[in-house]
């Protein structure tokens, strides 16, 4: 039920950002990027940002439960190989519940690499978050006369920098997770 809710909030988000793109286009198209247009993009970007934000920050409380849920599971395991260690052979995921058990359960390695990373939804949704955040710092800046140098410097580092507290606010939310957990039935 978590991975349903992670796909489907991030195909929401993405529905959501997708529709606007279009709406942003249709309203470009009529009114030629004019003070219309810098109205309407100033209208429905804040909204899409913050969907994009709760969103971000449910699929990483979610991808937290969904560890919680397969350490759950690598518990039960164990305690079926205690009433019956005879079936070992038949486990293909781990029955511990430290970090090496969990990751051979979502991966089967004992270490999961950067692309498993990288092609997590929390970190797509977060990536595509820091470029509507760049967009609309760019479009706020040439609502306020800002000249195109000014307008895409400050994009493009109002997205760094939404990139980076996204980055952080997920990490320290899994830090924290990780830190406080004790094994029960480590490696």
């Amino acid at each position: 039920m978590t991975w349903n809710e992670i796909f489907s909030r991030t195909g929401t988000y993405l529905t959501v950002l997708s529709a606007t793109v279009i709406a942003l286009s249709l309203v470009a198209n009529a009114t030629g990027f004019g003070q219309d247009f810098r109205t309407f993009a100033l209208l429905i970007l804040p909204v899409v940002l913050l969907v994009g934000v709760g969103t971000y920050l449910r699929l990483v409380e979610a991808d937290i439960e969904d560890a919680w849920l397969v350490i759950g599971m690598n518990r039960l395991r164990h305690a079926y190989l205690e009433l019956a260690p005879e079936l070992e052979p038949y486990f293909v995921a781990s029955h511990h519940d430290d970090e090496p058990g969990l990751l051979q359960t979502y991966s089967y390695r004992s270490r999961v690499g950067l692309t498993h990373w990288l092609s997590g939804s929390p970190v797509i949704v977060g990536i595509i978050d820091a470029v509507v955040t760049g967009v609309l710092t760019a479009v706020v800046c040439q609502a306020v006369g800002a000249g195109v140098v000014l307008r895409t410097i400050a994009g493009v580092l109002a997205a760094l920098a939404a990139a980076v507290l996204l980055g952080t606010v997920g990490y320290r939310k899994v830090h924290q997770v990780s830190r406080d957990y004790r094994p029960r039935f480590p490696s």
